[in-house]
C-alpha cells in the first residue's frame, strides 16, 4: 500500500464467527483495504480502519473486542461509496471489496452464523471503470513492465512493456530499446498504476508503482496470453517480442484478479513496434506543457488551447495524438485531409458538432457491461451513442438527395462512416427494450420496458394489483382500530407493516389481532396474519419480477457484448469529434494545414505560440515570427535580453512541430516541416533537490542526452546552455555544444544563449546563422518588440530588465555606473574574446590535413598504397586535434 504502511494484524486465534469470516478475507489482500459488506455499510477494522479513518477523515471507533483488546472500525455507506473509493484511490491505497454472496435469511431459517461473503473485486488506480473515479477525457491506463536477462551474459536486459484501459479495452505492447525509451514510454503514457520489477527506476512515476510481478516464462506467456482471444498463437495478432508477451501476460492476470477472475471486454494485444513516433523525452513534455502544467491542470496547456472536441472520447483521442505525434507522411496527411475537408464545410460541421454534442461514452459503457458492473443507463448509453452514430452516417452519406457533403468523403471519414451503420439493428433492439425513464440501479426496477417480454409484463401485474391492496386495506384498517394516521409502510427488514403514532399505539396494543413488531420513541409497527400473508405474496411476486427483469437485462447485456463493430464505432465517433475540433479551431483562417516533407526543410512564416496567444487579453495582441531552419541554415544562434520572447519563440517552433506531426493545424501562415525524428526542448531552469541534483546539473544532464540521442532528422531548442556556473565555464560548454549540435549531430537547432560572443562563429559554421530579439531603447525605457531579426544583440539589457521587475532604484543606479565601469576597462577592443583570436589560424598558415588530402589520387592508388595514406591522414588529424585542445586551454587560461 503506497499512502500508508498497513501494520500487522493481531493473531485471528479466537475471533467471532464474523471477524473470523474477515480475516480470512484479508488474508487474501494483505497489502489492500478491505471493505467488508454489513448491511448498508462497508466496515473496515483494526489498521485498515486507522489508516481510512486518517485518509477520509471520518470517525473511528470500535466494534467489539478481539483477544481482549477493543477493535477499531470505521465505516463508509454503501450508498456514498463511490465517493470514499475515488479518495483512496487518489491517496495511493488498492482496496478489496467483500460483499455479501448470500441473501438475507427470514426469520426461523435453520441456516446459523453470519452471511457468506467474498471479495468480488479488487479497485486500484490502474484497473477503474465508473465514471464517478474516472476522468472522462483522460485514458487510465494499466501498465506492466518485464525485464528477461539477455541472451549472453553480457547483454544487456531485455524489456517489455504492456498497457491495458480497462474502461475502454486498450491493449498495446512495445519492446524498450533502452533506459531512454522506458522514460520516453512513461511520460507518453503517464499511467495510473505501473507493475515493474524491483529494482527498475521508475523516475517520476515511482508513485505510481503498484505490486511487482511475479515471474513468467517467455514460451508459456505466449500461449496463455493468446487464449482469452480464442487465438491458437499470439503471432495471429502480430509481431511479439518475448519481453512483450511476458508483460502482457502480468497486466492481463492482475487485471483478472481485480475482476475476482472475470476478464473485461478488451481488445486483442497490439505491438506498436511497427508505429513510428515523434520522439519525446519527459524533459522536453515539461517544459512544452502538452496535456499538463506543471501544476498538474489542463489550464494554459496546448491541449487545453486547442481543444475543441465535445465529447469524452474525442478529448481522449486528441489528447493522444498530442501525446504521441507520428513520424510517417502518409497516416499524418489522412488526419490532415479529414479536418480540412470539414473546414470547408461550415454549416454541416455545426450539424455534426450537434449531433456528437450528446454522444455518451460507448466504450465506457461497454468497459462496464464486460465485467458486470453495467447498468441500465449503460445500456442506454449504447443505444444513444447508436443513434448518434445513425444520425451521423445520414449526415456523411454523399449520394442521398441534398446530402450537405460532396463526394468523395476522404478516407478516413469514408470509412467512419461506413463503420458507423454496423449495428442498427441493435439499436431497434435497445429501443424496444428500455423504459423511457431507467433508474438508476437494476435493483430499482422499472428497466425494462412495458410489452417487451411477456413474463416479465405477467410477474409485474401480480406484484403490482397485490400494492393495490394494500392500499385499499391501510383504510380499512385505519377505520376497523379507529385511527385516522394509521399508515400501511414497507420496511426492508419487517416487510409490509402498520404504523401508528405513539400517541395511539397503547390502545392498539390491547388488539389481539394486532402484533407488535417494532417500537421507536415516534411510531409503533404492528402486523396482522392477513398483512403477513399479502406482505409473502407481495415479495414473492416482485421476487419473480425482479428475477425475470435481470434475465432480460442479461440477455441485454450479451447481445451488447457479442457485438464486434461497437468498439470501432466508438472509435469513429471520436474520430469525428477530432476533426470537426480541427477544422473548428482552423475555421478563422488563422491556422493553416502544414505541408509535410520527407526532407530537412524547416519554414514556419508568420509562427505563433498558440497558449501564450490565447492567454492575451483582448487589447493585446501577439507579435508572429518566421522561423527557417532549413538547409544552409539549420542552426539559429538567438541572442537578446530576458523578456524579449525567446523562450516564447523556441517553445512555439517545437509546439509547431508536435501540432503538425500529430496531423493537426499550426498557428500559422504557412509551415513546410521535414519529418523530425525527436524532439529535444530545454527551456526554462529547474533542479531536482529530491535526488541531489542542482540546476546545473540537471541542464548537463539533459544536454548529454541530446548530445547523445539526436541525429540530422531531430529538432533541438535549448536555452541558455552553460548557465549556472562560471562565465567562462558557461562559455566553453555552450561553444562547445554548439559546434557539436552544428557539426556532429547535424540536426535543426534554435541555440539561445546570452553569450553574444558566439555569433563570432558564424564566420565558421557555414549553417550558423546569428538572429535577435528587437529591443528598441526610448527615452531611457527599454521596448521590447518580441521580433526575431537577423544579426547578434549588442548588449543584454540586464540592468533594464531588473528595474522592470521592481528592484529597488538605487540598487539599479549602482549596477548602472558599475556596468559602465567594467565596460569602460575592457575598452572597445573587447567585442571579440581572446579565446575567438588565439584559435584563429595566422595569415598564409598551412592546413596539414587538408594538403595531404589535395595529394590523394584515389584513381591511381593501390590498395596498399591507400591504406598508408589512411593512416597519414588519420595520424595528421589527431596531431592537429590534440594542437587545438591545448590551444583552447592557453587561451581560457590567459583571459
Amino acid at each position: 500500500m503506497s499512502e500508508a504502511a498497513i501494520s500487522t494484524f493481531p493473531d485471528p486465534d479466537g475471533a467471532s464467527p464474523a471477524m473470523a469470516q474477515w480475516f480470512a478475507l484479508k488474508a487474501r489482500q494483505p497489502d489492500a483495504l478491505l471493505f467488508f459488506r454489513m448491511g448498508d455499510f462497508y466496515e473496515l477494522f483494526f489498521a485498515d480502519a486507522q489508516a481510512a479513518a486518517a485518509a477520509l477523515d471520518i470517525a473511528l471507533t470500535a466494534r467489539g473486542t478481539h483477544s481482549g483488546a477493543p477493535i477499531p472500525m470505521c465505516g463508509v455507506p454503501v450508498a456514498a461509496a463511490q465517493a470514499y473509493l475515488a479518495r483512496l484511490i487518489r491517496r495511493g491505497f488498492r482496496v478489496a471489496i467483500a460483499e455479501q454472496t448470500e441473501a438475507p435469511r427470514k426469520p426461523g431459517s435453520p441456516n446459523k452464523g453470519p452471511l457468506s461473503r467474498d471479495i468480488v473485486r479488487l479497485v486500484t488506480a490502474g484497473t477503474l471503470t465508473e465514471d464517478e473515479l474516472l476522468d472522462a477525457g483522460r485514458s487510465n491506463l494499466l501498465l506492466a513492465i518485464a525485464r528477461l536477462p539477455g541472451a549472453r551474459p553480457r547483454d544487456p536486459d531485455r524489456l517489455g512493456a504492456a498497457w491495458i484501459d480497462v474502461s475502454t479495452g486498450l491493449f498495446e505492447t512495445a519492446t524498450l530499446a533502452g533506459p531512454h525509451v522506458l522514460a520516453e514510454l512513461l511520460s507518453r503514457l503517464d499511467p495510473a498504476e505501473i507493475l515493474a520489477p524491483a529494482g527498475l527506476s521508475l523516475g517520476e512515476h515511482e508513485a505510481a508503482r503498484g505490486p511487482e510481478p511475479g515471474p513468467h516464462a517467455p514460451l508459456a506467456a505466449r500461449a496463455k496470453l493468446a487464449q482469452p482471444f480464442e487465438a491458437a498463437s499470439l503471432d495471429a495478432f502480430g509481431d511479439f517480442s518475448d519481453a512483450e508477451a511476458v508483460a502482457g501476460l502480468v497486466v492481463l492476470d492482475y487485471v483478472r484478479d481485480s475482476q475476482a477472475g472475470k476478464l473485461p471486454r478488451l481488445s486483442h494485444p497490439v505491438p506498436q513496434g511497427d508505429r513510428l513516433l515523434l520522439g519525446i523525452d519527459p524533459a522536453t513534455r515539461g517544459s512544452l506543457e502538452l496535456l499538463r502544467s506543471r501544476d498538474g491542470s489542463t489550464e494554459h496547456t496546448l491541449f487545453g488551447t486547442i481543444s475543441r472536441t465535445v465529447t469524452a472520447p474525442g478529448s481522449r483521442m486528441l489528447a493522444g495524438w498530442l501525446s504521441a505525434p507520428l513520424a510517417t507522411a502518409a497516416p499524418i496527411g489522412a488526419r490532415q485531409d479529414a479536418w480540412q475537408f470539414l473546414q470547408a464545410e461550415s454549416g454541416p460541421v455545426a450539424q455534426l458538432r450537434q449531433i456528437l454534442r450528446g454522444t455518451p461514452d460507448i466504450a465506457r459503457a461497454l468497459g462496464r457491461l464486460s465485467v458486470g458492473r453495467g447498468q441500465p443507463r449503460d445500456l442506454a448509453a449504447i443505444r444513444d451513442g447508436l443513434a448518434a452514430a445513425h444520425e451521423t452516417a445520414t449526415l456523411l452519406a454523399p449520394d442521398r438527395p441534398g446530402a450537405p457533403f460532396a463526394a468523395p468523403l476522404p478516407l478516413l471519414l469514408e470509412s467512419a462512416r461506413q463503420t458507423l451503420g454496423r449495428a442498427a439493428g441493435l439499436e431497434t433492439l435497445l429501443r424496444r427494450a428500455l423504459s423511457d425513464s431507467l433508474p438508476a440501479r437494476l435493483e430499482d426496477g422499472g428497466a425494462i420496458a412495458e410489452g417487451f417480454d411477456g413474463e416479465l409484463d405477467a410477474e409485474r401485474r401480480l406484484r403490482d394489483d397485490s400494492r393495490k391492496v394494500i392500499a385499499g386495506k391501510q383504510l380499512d384498517y385505519a377505520q376497523q382500530f379507529g385511527v385516522a394516521s394509521l399508515k400501511i409502510k414497507h420496511h426492508a427488514q419487517l416487510g409490509y407493516v402498520i404504523e401508528a403514532p405513539v400517541g395511539t399505539a397503547a390502545a392498539l396494543r390491547s388488539n389481539p389481532a394486532l402484533v407488535l413488531r417494532q417500537g421507536t420513541a415516534s411510531v409503533s409497527r404492528f402486523t396482522t396474519a392477513e398483512l403477513s400473508e399479502l406482505d409473502r405474496r407481495i415479495s414473492e411476486a416482485g421476487s419473480r419480477a425482479a428475477r425475470r427483469e435481470r434475465v432480460v437485462f442479461d440477455a441485454l447485456v450479451s447481445q451488447v457484448l457479442a457485438t464486434e463493430a461497437l468498439p470501432a464505432i466508438a472509435e469513429a465517433l471520436a474520430l469525428l469529434d477530432v476533426a470537426q475540433s480541427c477544422a473548428s479551431l482552423a475555421a478563422d483562417g488563422r491556422w493553416c494545414r502544414p505541408e509535410i516533407r520527407d526532407d530537412a526543410t524547416f519554414r514556419l512564416t508568420a509562427l505563433r505560440h498558440p497558449v501564450v496567444e490565447a492567454a492575451l487579453s483582448r487589447t493585446e495582441r501577439f507579435t508572429p515570427n518566421d522561423c527557417d531552419l532549413s538547409e544552409g541554415r539549420r542552426v539559429m544562434l538567438l541572442t537578446g535580453p530576458n523578456m524579449a520572447g525567446k523562450s516564447t519563440f523556441l517553445r512555439q517552433a517545437a509546439l509547431a512541430v508536435v501540432l503538425a506531426q500529430a496531423g493537426l493545424p499550426v498557428p500559422a501562415e504557412r509551415a513546410e516541416i521535414g519529418l523530425v525524428d525527436r524532439l529535444f526542448s530545454r527551456v526554462g531552469a529547474s533542479d531536482d533537490l529530491a535526488r541531489g541534483r542542482s540546476t546545473f546539473m540537471v541542464e548537463m544532464t539533459e544536454t548529454a542526452s541530446i548530445l547523445n540521442l539526436a541525429g540530422p532528422r531531430s529538432l533541438v531548442v535549448v536555452d541558455e546552455i552553460g548557465r549556472g556556473t562560471s562565465t567562462l565555464d558557461g562559455l566553453a560548454i555552450a561553444w562547445a555544444v554548439l559546434e557539436s549540435l552544428h557539426g556532429a549531430q547535424r540536426c535543426r537547432t534554435i541555440f539561445a544563449t546570452h553569450f553574444h560572443e558566439l555569433g563570432e562563429l558564424a564566420d565558421t559554421l557555414p549553417g550558423l546563422c546569428p538572429h535577435t530579439m528587437s529591443v528598441r531603447e526610448w527615452k531611457n525605457q527599454v521596448v521590447f518588440r518580441h521580433e526575431v531579426l537577423p544579426g547578434v544583440a549588442g548588449r543584454s539589457w540586464g540592468v533594464h530588465v531588473a528595474k522592470l521587475a521592481g528592484v529597488p532604484e538605487p540598487v539599479v543606479r549602482r549596477a548602472g555606473r558599475l556596468l559602465s565601469a567594467l565596460e569602460k576597462s575592457r575598452g572597445e577592443t573587447a567585442a571579440r574574446l581572446p579565446l575567438f583570436a588565439a584559435l584563429e589560424k595566422e595569415e598564409g598558415a598551412g592546413d596539414p590535413f587538408r594538403e595531404a588530402m589535395a595529394a590523394i589520387d584515389p584513381d591511381r592508388m593501390s590498395p596498399r598504397e591507400a591504406l598508408d595514406a589512411l593512416y597519414q591522414l588519420r595520424a595528421i588529424f589527431v596531431a592537429s586535434h590534440d594542437q587545438a585542445v591545448a590551444t583552447d586551454d592557453d587561451a581560457l587560461r590567459s583571459h
